[in-house]
């Protein structure tokens, strides 16, 4: 037999079996694990496992109340989520189903808005122009009232024919309790068609509809705006307002600053007050016009109580629901104007 020669220079040695180990029944051989090949995340969990298993042994109460207060706050976050998800899936929704072919008045620009100012109760309606008819309130009960309201009405029928392209809206909710569940806007709706719209019936009558929430003056604006919306799918180019000539500050001025809508845009039809009500009329309307330059989007103090007040049926305000883009408006209350982005900002005054 040869000798073999284990010099430097010879063959590498032969591993009679393979690292790791061997099953003598298969001859298959295992691999073994060493420690570093256990991923380091899971070392990671299994560490902060034993730690908190160890604090819930010494602390079970606390352990408990902390993981349940997690819970809590987990369960909250997800609830907010899902119902910003559920609010602009319902947005998305509406918008798509309000295509241009939706509105039943697509094709109307401008608002004629006649403002509310009580609530018909006769069940006669050959009676509407006497002051039995209607639910006065003390400082209203004066000779030819009655007939301011129906001159409102006339008015607004009035310039509501002399342009095709305007919506007619009375405004007023159900605002007084000894009246009933009847809203201001219905009861001049329902004097307007006693009297055949005045001779305007074929013009006006099928685009004369009404906004029954409105509580007071700054209400009967904004929501005739946002009804007018609703109609139409659109914002009115041209406002024109009905009401006491008396008001119009409050309306032209005050109110058409806090909707920043523009002034160029902007039109008042104002009638007189009953003679024997003049003086006390401009008493009161001095002392209402204070208030809302202190305030004005009625929302705090005196104007605010009043809504309430206005409100004896607690119907829910269906706005900004019909005109999404002025959500940020009816969320805000302050004493300057409102200073987001509105659909009529870019030419505001």
């Amino acid at each position: 037999m040869s000798s073999q020669s284990f010099a430097l220079g010879s063959p590498k040695s032969f591993n009679a079996y393979p690292r790791g180990d061997f099953d003598l029944e298969s001859g298959n051989a295992k691999a073994r694990r060493t420690r570093g090949s256990v991923p380091e995340g899971i070392r990671m969990l299994k560490s902060v496992g034993n730690q908190a298993h160890y604090c819930y042994k010494l602390h079970p109460v606390a352990v408990s109340f902390i993981l349940l207060f997690l819970g809590v706050i987990i369960l909250i976050v997800l609830s907010m989520h899902e119902t910003q998800l559920r609010m602009m899936h319902s947005l998305r929704s509406y918008s798509s189903d309000q295509s241009p072919g939706s509105y039943p008045f697509a094709n109307f620009h401008n608002l004629v808005m006649v403002a509310g100012h009580s609530i018909y109760t006769s069940s006669a309606c050959g009676k509407v122009d006497s002051e039995d008819s209607w639910f006065l309130e003390p400082y209203q009960k004066n000779p030819g009232q009655a007939a301011t309201f129906l001159t409102h009405i006339k008015e607004g029928i009035e310039a509501a024919a002399k342009d095709d392209s305007a919506i007619l809206l009375f405004s007023g909710g159900e605002t007084r309790k000894n009246a009933g569940p009847r809203s201001e806007a219905q009861s001049y709706w329902a004097v307007a068609e006693s009297k055949g719209w005045f001779g305007k019936q074929d013009n006006v009558r099928e685009r004369a509809m009404t906004e029954e929430h409105a509580r007071d003056s700054f209400e009967n604006l904004l929501f005739s705006v946002c009804r007018f919306r609703e109609l139409t799918g659109k914002y009115p180019h041209n406002i024109t307002v009905v009401s006491y000539d008396f008001k119009e500050e409050r309306f032209a001025h005050l109110h058409r600053m806090a909707l920043g809508f523009p002034e160029s845009r902007f039109f008042y039809v104002g009638t007189p007050a009953s003679p024997v009500a003049k003086e006390a009329a401009a008493k009161g309307e001095a002392a209402v016009r204070a208030q809302f330059l202190e305030d004005p989007y009625g929302c705090l103090g005196t104007l605010h109580e009043k809504r309430l007040r206005r409100d004896p049926f607690h119907r829910s305000v269906p706005y900004p629901g019909g005109c999404p883009e002025l959500k940020g408006l009816f969320k805000y209350c302050g004493t300057v104007p409102y200073a987001g982005t509105l659909p009529w900002s870019q030419d505001r005054f």
